[in-house]
Parts: structure tokens; sequence; C-alpha cells
């Protein structure tokens, strides 16, 4: 038995966001819907399934790892888009081939023999219900993550599931200045090289608060749990940060963050307001930036997905910006604005709600950015950080500017 984590075509909802990653790399919560769906099954070897855009990158950040290929014979497939959990987990038996499914989607699949086979044909596109269409069916509750907004709605939760998980409570081993104020302390961790600077309040009386080993939170920061800060992170002087927001790994935040995700290396320094928000990696929020995340009319928000306008339902959605995008100082973004990869919004004024990716501009007009500059300056960004463009993401990055261009010509004419 080996376990196979696969993209479906919902993937395509959860655009920008899964341009450059599959979509069980996302975060939600202190780790990705990956690492959720390995810590169940340990003992069993992975596989990754991934649309072939992705097949190159993926191999490189997972190294030894299969990657669209199926060794083996036997296998248990989830659906990278579920929130795994001990729950998802008991209703699944491994003794017999199956698939179960929640809400009408294939959320996971026991398959060997003939089933297998054909699975294996379909190796480098997202699968659908079809490609397990041969198994018995078994009806199971899961929670499946179907657009951006989803991941902010859970995160809270999956902040402290995480961190039951990690049943790291009350463990500090980094240091903590004096004057410190830990409101809860059993229910923080603090790790190890990590420094809590003098004047910071850390306050789990709600919801626990990981700091990730060598994070640095610096004076006079307040942090409201649940909430968690990835490694090497830093959080400003005198930041606010709220309940139910993820930090990834590599980032450096300042001003006042409410139950957003913040995935790795971006950074939002400065003072203003990113609320139910979500940014993917090497995201620069120039100073003062704001997001709106609740309409004056107090109605559900709408959000442009995958070429057309969608009701979230929800009251509270604000900005979902794609890898490599920045802002420029005092952007102002309305509720529920998605920015695509590789776009620079800037100027005074309330851009447009959607801005394509490889645009450059912002109210009084989106123009394409160019491709070469584009990753001229991603190959800057990210050797800050001591990582490099590889050609095989360089290919990635050149493929996704194809993809997107049809988009982008609709938008900004020509």
């Amino acid at each position: 038995m080996r376990l196979c984590i696969f993209e479906d075509e919902g993937y395509a909802h959860l655009l920008p966001l899964t341009y450059l990653r599959p979509v069980y790399e996302l975060r939600c919560g202190i780790h990705t819907l990956k690492e959720k769906i390995t810590r169940a099954y340990p003992e069993l070897s992975v596989t990754l399934l991934c649309r072939e855009v992705l097949e190159e990158v993926l191999r490189e950040s997972n190294p030894g790892v299969a990657v669209n290929e199926l060794p083996g014979e036997r296998y248990l497939f989830v659906n990278g888009r579920v929130l795994f959990s001990p729950e998802l987990k008991s209703q699944i038996s491994l003794d017999k081939e199956a698939k179960y499914v929640a809400d009408g989607t294939v959320v996971a699949a026991v398959v060997s023999g003939k089933a297998l086979e054909g699975i294996r044909s379909a190796v480098g596109r997202a699968l659908t219900s079809g490609d397990f269409a041969h198994l018995p069916e078994r009806t199971v509750q899961a929670r499946l993550l179907n657009y951006s907004w989803d991941f902010v709605h859970y995160n809270s939760e999956e902040i402290a599931a995480d961190f039951r998980y990690l049943n790291c409570g009350g463990v500090i081993e980094g240091t903590v200045g004096e004057g410190v104020i830990l409101v809860e302390k059993s229910n923080i961790y603090i790790g190890p090289g990590a420094k809590i600077s003098p004047g910071t309040i850390l306050d789990a009386e709600e919801g626990p608060i990981y700091i990730g080993p060598g994070a640095k939170v610096m004076h006079n920061a307040t942090i409201i749990g649940p909430a968690s800060v990835g490694e090497k992170s830093a959080i400003k002087v005198g930041a606010k940060i709220y309940e139910g927001t993820s930090i990834g790994e590599v980032c450096k935040v300042g001003g006042e963050v409410e139950e957003s995700i913040i995935h790795s290396y971006s950074n939002k320094q400065h003072d203003g307001f990113l609320g139910h928000a979500y940014l993917g990696q090497w995201v620069n929020i120039g100073a003062d930036t704001n997001n709106s995340d609740l309409k004056n009319n107090y109605s559900t928000v709408k959000v442009y997905v995958n070429g057309k306008m969608v009701d979230s339902g929800s009251l509270f959605v604000g900005a979902t910006i794609g890898d490599h995008s920045k802002t420029g100082i005092n952007t102002m973004l309305n509720t529920g604005t998605v920015i695509g990869v590789f776009a620079n919004v800037y100027g005074g004024g309330f851009p447009p709600k959607f801005i394509p990716s490889f645009a450059w501009g912002g109210a009084e007009g989106l123009v394409e950015h160019q491709l070469e500059k584009a990753i001229a300056t991603a190959r800057q960004v990210m050797k800050r950080r001591d990582k490099e463009v590889t050609p095989s993401l360089e290919k990635l990055f050149r493929a996704v500017f194809e993809m997107t261009r049809e988009e982008r010509e609709k938008v900004l004419g020509g």
C-alpha cells in the first residue's frame, strides 16, 4: 500500500494560488494540506500527482518522492483539496477497493488492479470523478477547500488542530525578553532560537499561538491566538496580529493583520490593514497598503473566480494575491480583490477587483508586465533569501505567462 496525493479539477477555482504549485502545497493552519495528509499515514510511501506543467518544479522541491509515477500495485488516493483529519481517517478502510465521496467529490479511494491502470494513463492531468467511476462508493463527512476564502474560513480551527497534533503547548525553547506577557502560557509554543522582545504580548486565551524556530517577535508587538508564525519569520515593532492568522516561513510582517494566511517568503512589513486575505509566496505589500474585507452595505462579497464572479456567501473576504506580486505605497484594495502572479499594483484610487497575472498598473489603467523583466526581478528577490530561479522554475514562469495571455488580453485589451 502506498499513499498518493492528487489534484482534481477543483484546482482551477483556487487560481492564482495554484498557478505555481499543486493545491496540496497550500497552507491552512500551521501546516500545508500535504503535511496534514502524510502525517496521518506515516507508514506509507508517498507519491504526488500534479498537472504536467508543475512536474519538474515539484520533483525539485520533493527530492526522493515519486512525482507523476505510480510504482507499486495498491494505493490510497487522497484528494489534495481535503482538510484531512483523524475523523476522516476513521471513515476510510484500507482493506477493500472503494471510493469515498463527500458532496459529490472523490476525497479518497483505495485502488488496485485494472482501476489503477486507468489512473496511470491519466497521470499529468487533474483527475476527475470518472477516473474512479468503477469503484464501489462510500459516503463520508469531509471538508473540501473549494475557494481561497475557504482556507481563511477554516484557518483558526486548523491552527488549533495542528497545534494539538504537535502537542507543544507550554514549551518555551526560545528567548523571552523582560516584560513579555504570556497569557495562557500552556497554550503557547516558542521554538528553539526564537526571540520574543521586551514589551510583546502573546495572548493565547482564545486559541493557541505557535512561534516557529528562529522567528523574531519585535518590541511591543501583540499576537492574539489562534495564530502561527513560521520558522525564521519576523513580526515587526508594534505589529498587531489578530486571531486566525497564519504566517509561513521567512516572512516579515508588520501593521495590522487579521484572519489571513501569508504562505511563506512574503513581506508585509509596514503599517496598513490586511484582513481575511491569502498571500502566496514572494509577495511584497507596500507601506500603507490596505485591503477592505467588509462591504459598507454588509452584503456578501463577490469574487472573480476562473473567469466569472462568484458569490462567496461570506460577509468577510479580503484580497487573494498570487506569487511574486507587489503593491505600491498607499494602495487600496476593495473587498474580494484578486491579483494574479507577477502583477504590480500601484497608484491612487481603487484598482479593478480582478488584476490578471503579469499586469502592471492600477485604477488609471493596466499594461502587460514584460516577462523578461518579471523573471529578472524574481531572480533578485529570491537571491536575497538564498533561493534561485532554477531552469525548471523559469520554464514554469514562462508557461504560466502563456497560459494567462488570453485572460490578460481580455482585461487589458490588444
